[in-house]
């Protein structure tokens, strides 16, 4: 039976495999081969957003560490680290969705945006998606490998994350805090890969990545809200409802207030007042941007809430801007 929300057209198009809330442009749906469409949807290649905000906070650890040990924009160190958060991000966030549709097929069967992926929709059996989660981690783990020992240690530990998420929404209302914590791990593992430590800079800087989950996932969440209460679905659209643009205020503000701390502890090492303001400057523009999303959010809305919460990539690319202007500054070097 096709869903009252999707009308004639769009399921013609989910009758072809393609999944409900991917671009009608994307890539995967109009150039991949035949073959290899239902795999790349099982790791949601087809909507890249999740893929950027997995990546970008992997880069803002490495662009302040850099920062804060006056390492260059154009080291083999730095590129590699970057190739390295680049490929894995692809690879672990293709990993996280399909781990996540194998432990969710019956639930995302009942959920009209979720009914049409690969695995809720027989289009790709238990058995293929888990040959195909299996294949993505030994990727991730050749690439992770090539990192320092310490860093190693921390990308190990993210698997944890990983495995917990997808029963989070199970037994708590706050789902989107392990999210918090699995998609931000990246600023630990990047700073730790070029620093060979860890100290409160990442550890604030994780902070405030982990208050922008949960910004922008309660907003994504309210595109499920009636279908998360047939099912028994918990989520923090859920949970703070009517109030949810106030405690969008509160978690915009846990993102500046920690960004802030982790630049100050930055700015007591290095001593550079034009790269720290500059940091500052990306900070309150990241908080512009968050705050014209609340202010244009309407959470009955959900195609609303989809466009709000993708437009959280040009937030995050807002301070990797920024962090790269300050090392450039602070190295002496010029565009």
């Amino acid at each position: 039976m096709m869903p009252a929300n999707q009308n004639p057209e769009k399921h013609s198009l989910y009758a072809e495999g393609k999944v409900s809330d991917a671009t009608i442009n994307n890539w995967v749906d109009n150039y991949c081969p035949l073959w290899s469409r239902p795999f790349l949807r099982l790791s949601r290649v087809d909507r890249p957003i999740g893929t950027w905000l997995l990546l970008i906070p992997c880069w803002w650890g490495l662009l302040i560490a850099l920062l804060y040990s006056d390492g260059s924009l154009l080291s083999f160190d730095t590129f590699w680290i970057a190739f390295v958060c680049l490929a894995g991000s692809v690879l672990m966030r293709g990993a996280g969705c399909t781990w996540n549709d194998i432990t969710d097929k019956d639930l995302d069967a009942q959920v009209a945006r979720s009914r049409s992926r690969p695995l809720a929709s027989g289009l790709v059996s238990l058995r293929a998606s888990v040959m195909w989660l299996i294949f993505q981690l030994i990727l991730s783990g050749m690439l992770l490998v090539t990192l320092s020992w310490f860093a190693i240690g921390v990308g190990i530990f993210s698997l944890l994350l990983v495995v917990i998420y997808p029963f989070a929404k199970r037994f708590t209302w706050w789902p989107q805090i392990f999210l918090g914590l699995a998609f931000n791990w990246g600023i630990l593992l990047s700073w730790g890969a070029y620093i060979g430590s860890l100290n409160l800079i990442p550890i604030f800087l994780y902070v405030s990545g982990i208050c922008w989950t949960l910004f922008y996932d309660t907003i994504y969440a309210h595109q499920d809200k009636q279908d998360d209460m047939m099912v028994g679905i918990k989520s923090t659209a859920l949970r703070l409802g009517e109030q949810t643009k106030s405690w969008l205020y509160l978690f915009l503000f846990g993102v500046i207030v920690f960004n802030l701390l982790s630049l100050w502890q930055v700015f007591l090492k290095i001593d550079s007042v034009v790269a720290f303001i500059i940091c500052c400057l990306g900070t309150f523009a990241m908080g512009l941007h968050l705050f014209f999303q609340i202010r244009k959010l309407d959470i009955h809305n959900p195609e609303n809430c989809l466009i709000l919460f993708r437009s959280n990539r040009d937030t995050g690319i807002i301070f990797i801007v920024a962090l790269c202007i300050a090392v450039l500054i602070k190295s002496g070097s010029t565009f």
